[in-house]
């Protein structure tokens, strides 16, 4: 018996997202027994550990890992009743811990299942190998062994994460004691190159280099954290080039590794699209929403929880819309919802029942199906609209919305910050923290001392906001550029000339549909960089510097020069009306139909946690290069979660008088 590799199944002429291959592996190489000819199932049993049940739930539903044969799912830690007719597969992460259990599991008098097939994440430890290999009464029950090199999370058709929910705090903060913050590194690498082997691609692997100021300024430990984990990455690659068959010898594709300190302000500033609002101003966990719908019976209004995921046509459409023109499309679908099916025709008619002729009956029953899914669907998205503009209001963020984007742009300063918060008394407390926070990334060093205070006083800032601000300076200083505006059109004397801060440039070439929708964050000007070709080499390392030949085959007539935003969403993203005027089914069907590989892949990494601006401009910058980009990180922030990990950024843990050894 030998350990295989991870070669991928084959999945066929049509080009996959990135979603439908991670899913294809799990379904079709992983679970889909081998039926000899026989149509009938083997029932088995699936074992899996916390973060594998995280994976496989990512990418598959419950209903599909049933038709491949599975009968119960169960998790390797939980007491688990024998089940000794049936065969089992265990998909789980190479621990001593998961190791030593599943051989007691196989092992004994009575062992809790028939045969195992067993399935790992990642790469196995040569010490586990010899593990098990040792266990001779395991080994008879041992119908397979497997590296699946699987071990990411999907978030979205182009997104996923390493689970590495810690990163932000192990790696930026003030411990000088580094071992941590080289382990996190080491296990992120490890779930990085999955990624590429799952799909089969091996990249130029780029990185953002440290900058020191001078030759007499050492360079730091968080200046050199994608250079570490870019080298961590390279070397998983090369074992891959190795151990996995019909794995690329050349590169085919292209993988920038950041970390959060490129871009200090896309987790603070109030992004304007539906998915950010969603994420921002509602109480969401993860993609789950909860909202009340009224009870069957009459009483007290239910609670009922919904996914926001690719599953929802209407969300599909509209998160990466602005909340107005999101809002604008949803009442048009609303109107023309009404006004083409029957069913809500007949319903919003002055007609009794007792009136209706059997044509409109036979025609309002064959409606009804449609009219009660999707009129649920449209519902709650039009509540969900209605419930963000009503936060808006409340709270004043248009007001607050304007100043961030000026404060980035260097059209408003601290004094238009002072003025703000000083006649300002209906924005929250978190809202002025985001925004002490912005000014304090934009002006590090006047932000510094008396005048810093200040300000932290004026807008009321806890001791724990006061904290999180100064921890900005962990993250690394902001590339500002000046930023001069005159008093009058000809100014006599030149010392009027008032110097502002720019953390932002207008983009050429690109207009504005909606308001408060300037913001971009870096990594579309990086993404669009490198496609091209421009990315400074210097300021972006290559392990492995392509030959000039490379690019002229990757740009599409796209690439260049820069377009402007279109306020619809791409038609591979969207779901058409029908005549009754409900949806078509298969989201992601629709969505890969459309979606056509026309250029090399763009993988972009970001250690420490990536925001939805961030990946809204994947999405974007797909459509508009022709080429798939595809968003990692150690895990999704939001606004609340990033100012939380602020505060505690260079907390110290917590020990108890058993940590201290005498």
């Amino acid at each position: 018996m030998s350990f295989s590799d991870s070669g991928s199944s084959s999945y066929g002429g049509d080009y996959k997202n990135f979603r439908q291959i991670t899913r294809e592996r799990l379904l079709c190489e992983m679970l889909r027994p081998e039926r000899n000819g026989s149509s009938k199932l083997t029932w088995k049993v699936l074992v899996m550990d916390k973060f594998t049940v995280k994976i496989m739930s990512s990418a598959c539903k419950m209903s599909e890992i049933t038709q491949e044969g599975i009968s119960l799912v169960e998790v390797i830690t939980k007491h688990r009743q024998p089940m000794t007719a049936m065969e089992v597969i265990y998909f789980i992460q190479p621990t001593e811990e998961n190791v030593t259990a599943f051989l007691s599991d196989m092992t004994g008098k009575s062992p809790l299942y028939k045969k195992a097939f067993v399935f790992f994440s990642s790469p196995v430890s040569r010490s586990l190998v010899n593990l098990i290999k040792k266990d001779m009464r395991a080994m008879k029950r041992i119908g397979g062994l497997k590296e699946m090199n699987l071990e990411y999370i999907s978030m979205d058709i182009q997104g996923f994460v390493t689970n590495n929910e810690n990163a932000l705090e192990e790696l930026f903060c003030d411990d000088e004691n580094h071992q941590r913050a080289d382990a996190c590194l080491n296990v992120v690498a490890k779930r990085i190159a999955t990624v590429l082997a799952s799909l089969k691609e091996y990249p130029f692997v780029r990185y953002r280099g440290a900058k020191a100021l001078d030759a007499t300024t050492m360079t730091t430990y968080r200046e050199l954290i994608p250079a570490k984990l870019a080298a961590s990455v390279w070397n998983c690659l090369a074992r891959y080039k190795q151990t996995i068959e019909d794995f690329p010898q050349t590169e085919t594709c292209e993988l920038l590794i950041l970390d959060r300190s490129i871009d200090q302000i896309a987790p603070l500033i109030h992004e304007w699209t539906y998915d950010a609002m969603c994420h921002d101003l509602l109480n969401m966990e993860g993609n789950k929403y909860t909202h009340e719908v009224p009870s069957k019976t009459g009483e007290t209004p239910e609670k009922k929880e919904v996914l926001l995921d690719e599953e929802d046509a209407i969300w599909v459409e509209l998160r990466d819309a602005h909340i107005a023109d999101a809002s604008e499309r949803l009442h048009e679908k609303m109107t023309n919802f009404v006004s083409k099916n029957k069913a809500a025709q007949l319903k919003h008619s002055s007609k009794d029942f007792g009136d209706l002729s059997s044509k409109d009956l036979q025609k309002m029953v064959h409606a009804l199906p449609q009219y009660s899914e999707q009129i649920d669907k449209l519902s709650l998205h039009v509540e969900i609209a209605r419930t963000i503009n009503r936060t808006i209001m409340e709270q004043g963020l248009r007001d607050l919305g304007q100043l961030e984007q000026d404060l980035v742009f260097g059209d408003a300063g601290r004094k238009d910050v002072i003025k703000f918060l000083s006649t300002n008394h209906i924005i929250s407390h978190e809202s002025k923290l985001r925004l002490i926070m912005i000014v304090a990334a934009i002006y590090p060093k006047k932000f510094e001392g008396e005048k810093g205070r200040k300000m932290m006083e004026l807008a009321k800032l806890s001791g724990d906001d006061v904290v999180a601000v100064n921890n900005m300076r962990l993250l690394g200083p902001v590339h500002t550029e000046c930023k001069k505006s005159t008093t009058g059109s000809f100014p006599l004397k030149f010392d009027v000339l008032k110097t502002k801060r720019a953390a932002r440039r207008d983009r050429v070439g690109e207009t504005q549909t909606w308001q408060l929708s300037r913001f971009y964050p870096i990594v579309e000007e990086l993404v669009e960089k490198l496609s091209k070709g421009h990315l400074p080499k210097q300021d972006y390392p290559c392990m492995n510097e392509p030959k000039p030949t490379f690019y002229s085959g990757s740009l599409s007539p796209s690439a260049s020069p820069v377009l402007p935003h279109s306020r619809r969403t791409p038609t591979w993203a969207r779901r058409h009306l029908s005549d009754d005027g409900y949806f078509s089914d298969s989201v992601l069907g629709r969505a890969s139909s459309g979606f056509k590989r026309k250029g090399q892949r763009i993988f972009v990494f970001i250690v420490g946690g990536a925001t939805r601006s961030e990946l809204r401009v994947c999405h974007k910058l797909t459509e508009k290069l022709d080429r798939e980009v595809i968003l990692g990180s150690s895990s999704f922030l939001d606004p609340q979660t990033f100012l939380t990990k602020m505060k505690k950024l260079n907390e110290e843990e917590e020990i108890s008088l058993d940590d201290i050894v005498i």
